[in-house]
């Protein structure tokens, strides 16, 4: 169910990709060229799009263990220190990310009281994203957390 979400995430950040090309496109052709009248509210859409790709490109990175992942030492061989390996690097994204939610949550109410200068809209609709991908990553981190501890107890069972 989680790598199926996953693939919607990755669905989502492909259209993201897409709908960005198209205020960034407005914002170049009227700077340089003066074919369409200069559209100010172009640079707030494309900055809102961006927030959410950077927020769904990270959730998708926690998924596949891309993202917070930095190899120091080699892999261990045995199965308890490799369990160890995964379980510091998981905790420290999950503690991460329980920071980004709690905190996410007051920040998301702190946009909701504020509006956009050029487009007038919530500013809620960016800060939101804070704590949704906090709230993602907790659950991705989870999940990997208790997959690493049945590799583990697959591991002692074999050998």
């Amino acid at each position: 169910m989680l790598d199926r979400f996953c693939d919607g995430l990755r669905v989502l950040l492909a259209v993201l990709m897409g709908a960005l090309a198209i205020p960034v496109a407005m914002q170049v052709i009227s700077r340089y060229t003066g074919l369409i009248p200069t559209f100010l509210w172009t640079e707030e859409l494309s900055t809102f799009i961006f927030v959410w790709i950077v927020m769904i490109g990270a959730m998708v990175a926690v998924w596949d263990g891309t993202h917070f992942d930095v190899r120091v030492l080699p892999d261990a061989e045995r199965p308890l220190a490799r369990l160890l390996q995964k379980a510091v690097v998981l905790l420290l994204i999950g503690v991460f990310s329980l920071y980004f939610f709690w905190y996410g949550l007051d920040y998301a109410a702190f946009g909701g009281n504020q509006r956009s200068v050029m487009m007038r809209a919530n500013l809620m609709v960016t800060y939101v994203s804070v704590p949704i991908a906090g709230l993602v990553w907790t659950v991705f981190t989870a999940y990997r957390l208790a997959e690493a501890w049945a590799e583990y107890r697959q591991a002692g069972a074999a050998s």
